[in-house]
C-alpha cells in the first residue's frame, strides 16, 4: 500500500458542490483505498491504495450520487514531496502563499502574461510540479490567481501553504517550515 494524496477542486465551496466528506470517504473506499482521511471540507484526501486510483472514476462516481463530476487530481507521496520541496518562497503567512497543482505539466505557460496581470506585492514561480503565488494581500483580490489556469493552459486545483502543510503531516512527509 501506497500514501497517496487527492485533490478535488470546487469541494463545497460557495455553496456550490456539496459533497459530505462521510459520503467522500466512502467513494474513495468503494474503490478499494483504505486509511481514507480527509481534511477540512473542501476536498482533500489522504488514503493508502495498493493499486494507481483512477481519478476519473472517482469523478464519475462523485457524479452518480451527487450530480457534478469534480476535476480530482491524484498525487503520490514523492510528487507532493516534490512539490513541497520545490516551494521558492519562504512562508511567513500561510495564507498568502499558494500551490497551483496540475496533472500534467503545462507545455506552452503564458507566463508573460502573468506577469502583467502581477500586483506590485504579488511574486510567482514555476516548478516542475505546481505553480506558486505569493499574493500578501490575498489571493481572492489578486487578477493573477483568477488567470493561472487559462494562463498554463492545464488543470489546476489551489492550495494554500497551511493546507498543504497539514496535508504533508497527514501522510508522513517531513517539511521544512
Amino acid at each position: 500500500m501506497t500514501t497517496q494524496i487527492a485533490l478535488l477542486r470546487g469541494i463545497n465551496v460557495g455553496g456550490k458542490g456539496r459533497l459530505p466528506m462521510q459520503d467522500l470517504v466512502s467513494i474513495f473506499e468503494s474503490v478499494g483505498c483504505k486509511r481514507v482521511r480527509t481534511y477540512i471540507q473542501s476536498g482533500n484526501v489522504v488514503f493508502e491504495c495498493g493499486d494507481d486510483v483512477d481519478a476519473g472514476e472517482i469523478g464519475r462516481r462523485i457524479m452518480a450520487k451527487h450530480g457534478f463530476e469534480p476535476f480530482v487530481l491524484i498525487l503520490d507521496n514523492d510528487a507532493f514531496g516534490d512539490a513541497v520541496a520545490e516551494n521558492p518562497f519562504t512562508v511567513e503567512d500561510g495564507k498568502a502563499l499558494h500551490f497551483f497543482f496540475w496533472g500534467e505539466p503545462p507545455a506552452y505557460p503564458d507566463l508573460d502574461g502573468l506577469a502583467a496581470l502581477r500586483a506590485s506585492t504579488e511574486v510567482f514561480s514555476m516548478g516542475s510540479r505546481a505553480f506558486y503565488l505569493h499574493a500578501p494581500d490575498g489571493v481572492g483580490r489578486s487578477k493573477l490567481a483568477a488567470r493561472v489556469e487559462t494562463a498554463l493552459g492545464v488543470p489546476v486545483t489551489a492550495r494554500n501553504w497551511n493546507t498543504v502543510a497539514k496535508l504533508a503531516d497527514m501522510a508522513g512527509l517531513s517539511i521544512v517550515r
